[in-house]
């Protein structure tokens, strides 16, 4: 039950607190249900947060020269992340959407290299004014995708439900940005829409007021939005900016924590960058 020759709609659902899956995994039934090409592609950062606390490994976070903020990602990390994303968190959502009739797949970008970039095997980190560069690291960006495999599942009526981390070219496991992957994945699929929910209502003008939403920001004017916007929202920014470059028609970053976000954003309703 696919649309195949139409071009598919990709959403990136965030892993923070306040994230209502369940409204998500609705909205995704319905799209798909409805003859909807959709691809899945979602986070665990809060559930990730609280398993590597409870096993004595608490997160950790580190602010490039540039101001990102990034999981910092070393092999007892990694393992974590392995766990709770490749697990848990993927394998709850195939079993909320196959309850809904959905015939959901879920995969990491490992698997068939769907998701491939090189291993930044160091970061760099501001602390305390200072820079300073740490090893160890197993992140990544993603360069490549395997559009071809998704489509065949598309093809055959499937819902691909993918997550990071994605494969190093030397087939390392690589912890990489969410939104940034999904964006990939919109580029490469030929995406008409790419929609990124999470916590908040979309870019605001000042982060602590809600009703401060900005609608629309112009592709020219995604850059100076990223340097007033703050943490995570930066990131997804970057992913809007980097979609529209690859191709696809429009990104809209809303809200995961009302009813039918997908839909919501698909009318309008978030900050709309086209």
């Amino acid at each position: 039950m696919t649309a195949a020759a139409e071009r598919p709609l990709v959403v990136k659902v965030g892993g923070s607190a306040g994230v209502d899956v369940d409204a998500v995994c609705d909205d995704v039934a319905a799209l798909w249900q409805g003859g909807r090409a959709v691809v899945l592609v979602h986070g665990g950062s809060e559930r990730t947060n609280q398993v590597a606390t409870a096993l004595g490994h608490p997160p950790r976070f580190v602010t490039s020269p540039s101001g990102h903020t990034s999981r910092y990602t070393d092999a007892e990390t990694m393992e974590v992340f392995l766990m709770v994303y490749c697990g848990a968190v993927n394998k709850r959502i195939v079993e909320r959407l196959q309850r809904r009739g959905v015939g959901a797949v879920g995969l990491s970008g490992l698997d068939g290299r769907i998701l491939e970039g090189r291993h930044k095997r160091s970061v760099r980190s501001v602390e305390a004014g200072k820079t300073r560069v740490l090893h160890g690291d197993h992140t990544g960006t993603v360069e490549r995708v395997n559009g071809a495999l998704l489509q065949l599942l598309l093809d055959a009526g499937h819902l691909p439900v993918l997550t990071p981390p994605a494969a190093s070219v030397e087939g390392v496991a690589i912890n990489v940005d969410g939104d940034r992957a999904a964006a990939a994945v919109a580029a490469a699929l030929g995406a008409s829409d790419l929609v990124i929910l999470s916590n908040v209502p979309g870019l605001l003008a000042d982060l602590h007021d809600e009703a401060s939403l900005i609608p629309a920001v112009a592709r020219s004017g995604v850059e100076a939005a990223i340097a007033h916007a703050g943490g995570r929202m930066k990131k997804k920014l970057l992913g809007a900016a980097e979609a529209i470059d690859g191709g696809v028609g429009r990104v809209v970053i809303g809200d995961a924590r009302i009813a039918s976000p997908i839909t919501a954003a698909l009318a309008g309703r978030g900050t709309v960058i086209a």
